[in-house]
């Protein structure tokens, strides 16, 4: 039995000797590699945790003491000290989830994994306990991987300065990375004093000497090597990041020193006030494959090779992500006013081919989305046109900036928003199924909905030819399907998929739904029902030409991958009751409810987004047996047969 396999909770951490612990923290990287190798999953912050995370879980006691997670991908660890143990089935259905779960250990807090949150969070969490008497509980809240470049780390921070009688410490993982090195003044200002000379120097040389004088001296220096942290901080000068915040700092601190951490947090934990530890880490400790990986040190992996980290299968055809990679370098290499910005995700979104060709017209903003949406109005302004990237479920977080800085200001700036839709693994907070609800609302907003690469490459080069108003392109995870040619194309735009002389159904899908749709026209054309297939290209506003085709069929059914309620199926109807057209309408998309992390087919098939389901569906609304009932057929006139007499 491995000392891992003996961990059943943080308590049994406490007997451990050092030894043992180094013992633990070996167990626990070779667990990582073989066990999210199989899966799939956060790797790379996870490697860098171990020491941290043990330590944490050594000098505080959860739960009593609240631990959260910033951002939560980096919990891995977490859950292996707190009794989780079976990774194998790691973000699938039914087996643990990618982030902290509430529903899986009392251990766990914050379930989101936006980051920069946890400092809120915390500041909430330790205020609550100081107003209700519970002196003797602590909160911990570990900050790393980027999230110290967004906005709500600083205001949390302004707020929690001001008060400084609480059990707050505040963990800082410093790895100089989020999915990539971490950008900004303060990425830079860290990672001057991860290579500050006269820390280095200071530090290395006290360890030689010590390690001379034998063991005394090295029991000695282990004993005052916490209290020497806040010293060595200054002459790194790193007080002065948080000089104007009045909140105790101890570091720099080597975050894979189990002794030197536990001392740290010890300070932490007796002095009874806010602290902030600055712990220096590595993304992707001991696994060489991600350490050698120098775009993102092996963040986010899917299945691979536990020996060489090569991916175990690759895909047959090119992913979403990847088309547009390479679409938007053409379109800027051709106009020389379109400039992109991201929110610390370069590779992840595909900005990094634009990047490496035009590194003066990219900016990586770090995780502060809501500053890349304002910023990019004001790129607009002088006479620029941004491409603003990122995953569809952070385009919630600058939903604000997009209607008031972006859309009034009637600024031409195009989003496109990757990861639309149900993206499966990685759980509620990930999925981009609030986009299309959210963004519609938006006054004088175009939405692009592709459903292939080539109408990926179409629609953007639509989308950055619009300078009065906010566009929007979004699309799924993974690989792209195969292309779906259309019969024709209406005067507005719209595609074609299938035409039916006898006006029955008419379905009208939703970017990648596209293939769905073509599946179920299928199968309801074999009982003898007519059906007509559409795809918008750009679903907001909704087309003229929807609308006639609506007036002249008996169903209409709308086939999204977002939330039913206020999707684009409700928009067509309102669009519908408005024009004079009652045609029965039936929005098919999926629940508004957080879905837990499944297969995408998986989720599909729960929300009943199948071509079986919906087949079935369609045959019993034509023939009036489930609501709502197709229009009935218009009555059949009989030309009256005329009697003609013979003389």
């Amino acid at each position: 039995m491995t000392l891992l396999e003996t961990i059943n909770g943080p308590r049994d951490l406490d007997g451990l000797s050092p030894a043992q612990l180094t013992q633990l923290a070996g167990e626990i990287r070779r667990f990582l590699v073989a066990e999210v190798s199989k899966t799939g999953g956060h790797l790379g912050p996870n490697l860098g945790v171990v020491e941290l995370t043990i330590a944490i879980h050594r000098v505080f006691h959860s739960p009593d003491d609240a631990i959260v997670f910033d951002t939560g991908h980096q919990s891995y660890v977490h859950k292996l000290l707190t009794g989780r143990q079976d990774f194998s089935r790691l973000r699938q259905a039914g087996g643990l989830a990618g982030y902290p779960q509430r529903s899986e250990s009392e251990h766990d807090i914050v379930e989101s994994s936006h980051a920069s949150s946890s400092l809120s969070w915390a500041d909430g969490i330790s205020r609550a306990y100081e107003m209700t008497g519970q002196d003797g509980r602590w909160v911990v809240a570990v900050v790393g991987d980027g999230a110290l470049t967004g906005g709500m780390t600083w205001e949390a921070l302004n707020n929690i300065s001001d008060d400084n009688s609480r059990n707050l410490v505040i963990v800082v993982n410093d790895n100089g990375r989020s999915y990539a090195p971490t950008i900004g003044g303060i990425g830079r200002f860290l990672s001057s004093v991860r290579t500050q000379p006269t820390y280095r120097e200071l530090h290395l040389k006290s360890e030689r000497l010590v390690a001379k004088l034998g063991k005394p001296a090295r029991a000695l220096y282990r004993g005052i090597r916490g209290g020497t942290h806040g010293f060595l901080a200054r002459f790194t000068n790193n007080k002065a990041l948080y000089s104007n915040l009045d909140i105790k700092y101890i570091g720099p601190v080597d975050g894979h020193d189990l002794r030197a951490m536990q001392e740290a947090l010890r300070q932490a934990r007796n002095y009874r006030a806010p602290v902030i530890v600055h712990a220096i880490t590595q993304k992707g400790r001991g696994y060489e494959p991600a350490l050698a990986d120098a775009a993102d040190q092996f963040h986010a992996v899917g299945q691979i090779d536990p020996i060489t980290g090569e991916p175990v299968e690759q895909a047959s055809s090119p992913s979403w992500t990847s088309v547009f990679a390479d679409e938007v370098l053409a379109l800027a290499e051709r106009n020389p006013r379109i400039v992109g910005i991201t929110a610390a995700m370069l590779r992840p979104t595909g900005l990094h081919k634009f990047a490496a060709r035009f590194p003066d017209r990219v900016f990586d903003v770090g995780i502060a989305e809501q500053h890349a949406v304002t910023s990019a109005a004001g790129l607009a302004f002088g006479g620029l046109h941004p491409i603003v990237a990122m995953y569809s479920t952070f385009a919630n977080r600058a939903f604000d900036q997009v209607l008031m800085d972006v859309a009034l200001h009637r600024a031409g700036v195009t989003f496109v928003l990757d990861r639309a839709g149900v993206t499966g693994p990685d759980g509620p907070s990930h999925h981009g199924i609030w986009d299309l609800a959210l963004l519609q609302v938006v006054p004088g907003i175009r939405i692009a909905a592709p459903r292939d690469a080539e109408q990926l490459r179409e629609q953007l080069r639509e989308a950055v030819a619009i300078d009065d108003g906010p566009t929007v392109v979004r699309f799924s995870k993974g690989s792209v399907g195969g292309e779906s040619s259309a019969e024709r194309r209406t005067h507005d735009g719209v595609d074609v998929l299938r035409e039916a002389s006898q006006k029955d159904v008419l379905i009208v899908a939703i970017g990648p739904m596209a293939a769905l749709a073509m599946d179920v026209a299928q199968r309801v054309a074999a009982q003898g029902i007519g059906v007509t297939v559409l795809d918008p290209r750009w679903v907001v506003p909704v087309p003229k030409s929807v609308i006639e085709f609506a007036r002249e069929h008996r169903l209409l059914v709308s086939i999204e991958d977002g939330i039913r309620v206020g999707g684009v199926g409700t928009r067509i109807r309102q669009d519908l009751r408005a024009a004079g057209v009652d045609t029965a309408v039936d929005e098919l998309g999926l629940p508004d409810e957080f879905i837990e992390h499944a297969s995408r087919e998986e989720i599909l098939e729960r929300a009943g987004l199948t071509a079986q389901r919906i087949s079935r569906d369609i045959v019993a609304q034509v023939l009036g047996t489930k609501v709502p009932f197709a229009r009935p057929l218009p009555p059949v006139v009989v030309e009256p047969v005329q009697q003609h007499q013979h003389d």
